[in-house]
């Protein structure tokens, strides 16, 4: 039996996967830092979990490395899966070396700094005669603009607060004097009109597509612009070829999700995103060809190997979504929101698995 380490248990994210590794027979060990979490995480509680393992100190200090890798070097080189973003980076930085104790699907460092840079993929995408929004060098012409950093996840932002919107001259210059407190030259570009999508990718070790799926933003927090509360998978074989034509562009190897509003793109993730949970509920072998290929296992592509239709949603975060939605004078959302409540999925619940959503509630509802 092959043997999978997922790291950051305290994601929503780890959830899923270590639920669809240890379905399909993998033994699965699971890592949290202490210093990351009080609580012990919501990974840690899945009957999937095979071993739960905790790290001394938090994925920032010098030492995390160090440890991560003295604890894959106890197993038969297993294959490792990354959720976090500080760890996919330090391993990233060190691919060598970890290549040593365990298998994996993980970029170099100049190419996930690269995709995680807005405006790079901006001139990549004009390259590749990709849609992207209007970019504005200086004052824009033309109202609304968003104006985000680069990077914002380097700038330590969460992701609600990685741009802001400007609908007139006196908004802008409120929005780019607090952005450049993160980035003195931020990004400004048209705000452009649409559904949301993402293409979520993976890419063998050549940069090859072998997995794939979509999903479309339903609503988000905050209602005027944030992270997906509810989603509903669907198939679009020309934004999977848009999205991969992107990320092999610069070489990419691993998971992304490169984000769509309408025809155009906005940007990637290059690593494990929020809605991860959709490949669960939508039976996609996303995470098990994950394993399979950073074992060494050559794979074809099988489009749309998951089931469309399928609508999920993170309860306590739609809630506040919908009533967000409610205090803008939008009820549409709302009412919506309210019929989810009887035919969209829960992201994280699982008959077979109760207890990670129990102790995700249970956390969530500690810290506040």
């Amino acid at each position: 039996m092959s043997t999978v380490v997922i790291t950051d248990g305290k994601y929503r994210a780890s959830i899923a996967a270590i639920r669809m590794l240890g379905r399909a027979g993998y033994r699965v060990a699971v890592t949290q830092t202490r210093a990351g979490l009080a609580l012990e995480p919501p990974g840690f509680a899945s009957r999937y979990a095979g071993q739960s393992r905790w790290l001394e100190g938090s994925e920032d200090d010098p030492a995390y490395p160090d440890r991560l890798y003295e604890l894959l070097a106890e197993y038969d080189h297993p294959v490792l899966f990354c959720v976090g973003a500080a760890t996919l980076n330090a391993v990233a930085k060190q691919r060598e070396r970890f290549a040593r104790v365990c298998d994996f699907l993980i970029a170099p460092p100049e190419i996930l700094d690269a995709l995680n840079d807005k405006e790079a993929v901006h001139r990549r995408c004009r390259e590749l005669d990709i849609p992207v929004p209007a970019q504005f060098g200086g004052e824009p012409d033309r109202y609304p603009v968003v104006v985000k950093p680069h990077c914002g996840e380097k700038s330590g932002l969460k992701a609600r607060d990685r741009y802001a919107v400007a609908r007139n001259p006196r908004e802008y210059a409120a929005c780019r004097a607090a952005m450049e407190r993160y980035d003195p030259c931020p990004i400004v570009q048209e705000k452009v009109e649409g559904q949301g999508a993402g293409a979520s990718l993976l890419l063998d070790r050549d940069s090859r597509l072998i997995s794939a799926l979509c999903h479309r933003r339903i609503r988000e927090y905050p209602a005027s612009g944030g992270p997906s509360t509810c989603c509903e998978s669907f198939y679009d074989g020309a934004m999977i070829r848009r999205a991969y034509e992107l990320l092999a562009s610069f070489g990419f190897v691993g998971m992304a999700m490169v984000e769509f509003k309408g025809p155009y793109v906005l940007e990637v993730n290059p690593r494990v995103w929020g809605s991860f949970p959709m490949t669960e509920r939508a039976d996609s072998p996303f995470a098990c060809r994950y394993a399979q290929a950073a074992a060494g296992e050559r794979l074809d592509y099988d489009p749309q190997d998951y089931r469309t239709g399928v609508r999920m949603r993170f309860t306590l975060n739609d809630g506040a979504a919908m009533l967000d939605n409610l205090r803008h004078g939008k009820p549409g959302p709302f009412f919506q929101g309210m019929a989810d409540w009887f035919r969209a999925k829960e992201a994280l619940s699982a008959r077979d698995d109760p207890a990670p959503f129990r102790r995700y509630l249970r956390n969530t509802l500690l810290k506040r």
